[in-house]
């Protein structure tokens, strides 16, 4: 089978890299293009010297007519330019967007979480937000392919079987995230100049991160007659990636833990990057980290029907480069696992 030829916009950021690395290992892929705006000319082994030993072309400015000789466009842009690429797409073009620019099914939604009018309102019926374990085949038939936050990705993959299922309240769930600062991307350094960011924990977004937006949606899609409330909060953690996310649920009188956990194994058997462990396995990112899966933990609490649920990822790969990748193997029948660790 011929190459697939790829164009990667926004390709010097954290999850750019990683982007670059997981491609330079799939056998049906060819990198064309690596688009940046304040880098042009240069290497991309400047960012990461893992990258010195690969046969991949400099960094230039991105220009539509790329579009001409590329099978699928990745983006990792700031909020708006995939908006404006989309609007470019030819016939034959996929555009996978790593960012939040097709994330909500509302361009009134997009203003009010993002502050900025979406530039491309036509494209959003095109376009599918895809958590791949959730979405599967569905990806078939959309030209635009939305990946998931990080955060929403560590938390959706556990908690929308429950809903869907019917096995926990949804008026009181409790999500506290701990996030690596590489989520908050290259600019995290300047920003926190002076206020110790390697060695603190804080608090951030409270009540009203945009995570939130996508979080509620895709639950309502399964439950909209149902009262949603849920509590997120993250924060950004001394640790360079990795996400770890504590869901506190409450289920009714006839839901056990056995019975969730029985429901748990039976719902991820087939699921190739989601690690089901033990009850009452205490889990870290250490287990996720440079990996494409999405470990699970479920723990019982000192009180009858509140549970705790655990789920760590790498915010750069499962939450970022890796799903995105995951979403492309799916779309074009290949192994789902290729490339991926």
């Amino acid at each position: 089978m011929p190459k697939l030829n790829v164009l990667i916009a926004g390709s010097t950021g954290y999850i750019g890299i990683e982007l670059i690395k997981i491609l330079c290992n799939h056998k049906n892929i060819l990198i064309k293009y690596l688009c940046g705006s304040t880098s042009v000319g240069k290497k991309i082994s400047s960012f990461d010297k893992n990258l010195k030993t690969k046969k991949l072309p400099k960094i230039v400015k991105f220009k539509k007519i790329y579009l001409e000789n590329v099978d699928i466009i990745f983006t990792a842009l700031p909020n708006g330019e995939a908006q404006n690429i989309s609007k470019h797409l030819l016939a034959k073009n996929i555009l996978i967007d790593i960012a939040a620019d097709f994330r909500l099914s509302s361009s009134k939604q997009y203003l009010k979480w993002y502050h900025q009018k979406h530039k491309a309102p036509e494209n959003i019926k095109k376009s599918l937000y895809s958590l791949p374990e959730i979405t599967g085949k569905l990806i078939q038939d959309y030209k635009i392919i939305s990946c998931p936050g990080c955060y929403p990705t560590s938390i959706l993959l556990p908690l929308i079987p429950l809903i869907k299922k019917n096995l926990i309240n949804l008026e009181n769930i409790i999500v506290d995230s701990k996030s690596g600062y590489s989520g908050a991307g290259r600019g995290v350094h300047k920003a926190y100049v002076g206020k110790n960011l390697y060695e603190s924990i804080k608090a951030y977004g409270i009540g009203f991160h945009r995570h939130n937006s996508e979080i509620e949606q895709e639950i309502k899609k399964i439950n909209k007659n149902k009262k949603l409330n849920i509590t997120f909060t993250p924060h950004l953690s001394p640790m360079f990636r990795g996400i770890l996310s504590t869901i506190y649920v409450e289920t009714k009188n006839d839901v056990t833990l056995n019975k969730i956990n029985n429901f748990f194994k039976s719902n991820f058997k087939n699921k190739k990057f989601i690690k089901y462990m033990k009850l009452n396995t205490q889990i870290s990112t250490n287990d996720v980290i440079n990996t494409n899966y999405c470990q699970i933990s479920l723990c019982k609490t000192r009180y009858k029907n509140k549970y705790i649920i655990l789920s760590a990822i790498d915010n750069l790969i499962k939450g970022g480069a890796g799903q995105a990748v995951q979403n492309m193997n799916i779309k074009f029948g290949f192994p789902e696992s290729r490339g991926l660790k």
